[in-house]
């Protein structure tokens, strides 16, 4: 499964200069440095993100010359770290940033204290900001991709934000590398839009497509049936409360609920952080019951799975969980057809699949035919979709708002853009496909730094 887990290597810098009167005080960086690292580790550190410092690395714990810069990376590397963040603690040192940068190969987050007004004296102590510009030069001149925060003070919000986005941003990069997908059956012989290369998404992002077949989905299908019958029992109960119900019987929500317990397994034993699966119609043909509502109650639990064999849509909603640290479920809803009467919202949809968690207050949730039905809750959400085309990957992302609109079956949101025309030119003319992934929150920004640290990952936006 996905790890939300973050840990972020700080590392203070300072110039490696000797004092002159009015400049480059060493003593001042060093006191800098120390109050921004333990700010940082008191308020940003939770069950999810940890910090590493350089606490004994020398005197001052604070990077300043060469000699201590293969420490440092040492350090990082021991403690696994997914990212680094350079502060800069006066003018800086562009040189020792851009080495341990370049060994650790991690994202890189640059930032510098808002420097205070010079003495009466005319005296500075710092130039934070001007040793950002040298520091942010050199990570350009040796092809390093970095975020920078704006300089500022570090109560500010404008810093929390910068950090917090950050995290998000390392989360991914964290994830998608090395990433591992199920890809129970096939591709649905109709689907032609949902064709991936395999070969080439090892070649370019090292993700490693696992295949399950789905001769052996139907015989776990089947033990499932036979072993589990009391789990089966409470999970019928957990259904039953949830929906009003059509002809579905104990057995048959028996069944619906068998795909919790098989999807769980197959997370497990072929270490997957995502699935991709042949639901239409190959499970319905081999078992007789439909998994959506088993999607479903599965998102809630915190795995991704995505509709029909779209594999690109399960890398989606996988980065889109990352950017929310797992704290909002992404969803899978297709562009499916245009408000009657608003030009500029569309019917974000699929057949049942979307977390329950994600209902709107009041929608009434229904079980037919073994899906459930129900609109989604009503805020912004991102919208989003990895695709490619000869080899070309893009990410394209933006935002819509929730909207009223005609009631109609299975899992939906109204969704309201700035301009749908300028969408649906955007998935017409390609490499897009109608399967979108959505999370509540807008995480564009957050996408978009992503793509910095993704080789062969254009980030693409309606204009």
């Amino acid at each position: 499964m996905l790890d939300y887990r973050v840990k972020i290597g700080l590392v203070p810098i300072r110039r490696d200069v000797t004092p002159r009167p009015g400049i480059f005080n060493w003593e001042k960086a060093e006191e800098r440095c120390a109050s921004a690292v333990a700010y940082i580790e008191e308020h940003f550190s939770d069950e999810q993100v940890s910090f590493v410092d350089l606490e004994g690395i020398n005197p001052v714990n604070v990077l300043y010359c060469e000699r201590d810069v293969d420490a440092v990376v040492e350090r990082m590397k021991q403690e696994k770290v997914d990212a680094i963040f350079l502060i800069n603690g006066n003018f800086g040192n562009e040189e020792v940033a851009a080495m341990v940068a370049r060994e650790l190969g991690k994202p890189v987050l640059l930032w510098g204290p808002r420097d205070e007004a010079p003495l009466a004296d005319g005296t500075r102590y710092t130039d934070s900001q001007c040793g950002l510009f040298g520091m942010s030069r050199q990570l350009q001149r040796l092809n390093i991709p970095f975020t920078y925060i704006e300089n500022c003070r570090m109560e500010e919000d404008m810093f929390a934000e910068g950090l917090r986005r950050f995290v998000s941003v390392a989360c991914m990069v964290k994830n998608f590398r090395g990433m591992r997908i199920a890809q129970v059956g096939m591709r649905p012989k109709p689907f032609c839009s949902v064709i991936i290369n395999e070969g080439e998404l090892m070649q370019k992002f090292g993700i490693t497509v696992v295949p399950v077949n789905m001769a052996v989905v139907i015989e776990k299908f089947n033990r499932i049936l036979e072993e589990h019958d009391e789990e089966l029992e409470e999970g019928a109960k957990l259904l039953a409360s949830r929906y009003e119900l059509d002809d579905l019987t104990a057995p048959v929500l028996k069944k619906v609920y068998a795909f919790v317990l098989l999807f769980r397994d197959i997370f497990e034993e072929y270490r997957v952080d995502a699935v991709s699966a042949e639901c239409w119609t190959a499970m319905q043909l081999g078992v007789g019951a439909m998994p959506c509502t088993a999607y479903s109650v599965l998102a809630d639990m915190g795995y991704v799975i995505s509709c029909e064999s779209d594999l690109h849509g399960a890398v989606t909603m996988s980065m889109l969980a990352c950017a929310s640290m797992g704290k909002k479920v992404p969803f899978f809803g297709e562009f499916t057809a245009r408000h009657p009467e608003d030009e500029n919202t569309e019917l974000l949809w699929h057949c049942g699949p979307f977390a329950y968690s994600l209902k709107k207050e009041g929608s009434p949730a229904k079980q037919v035919n073994m899906r459930q039905w129900f609109e989604v809750k009503d805020g912004t959400y991102t919208v989003a979709r990895i695709d490619q085309d000869n080899g070309n990957y893009r990410f394209l992302a933006g935002v819509c708002e929730s909207a009223e609109g005609p009631y109609t079956f299975g899992t939906y949101l109204w969704a309201k853009f700035d301009s749908l025309s300028k969408w649906e030119h955007k998935l017409i003319e390609g490499p897009y496909i109608h399967h979108m992934a959505e999370i509540e929150g807008d995480y564009t920004e957050v996408i978009r730094e992503f793509c910095k640290y993704v080789p062969n990952l254009e980030p693409d936006w309606v204009e």
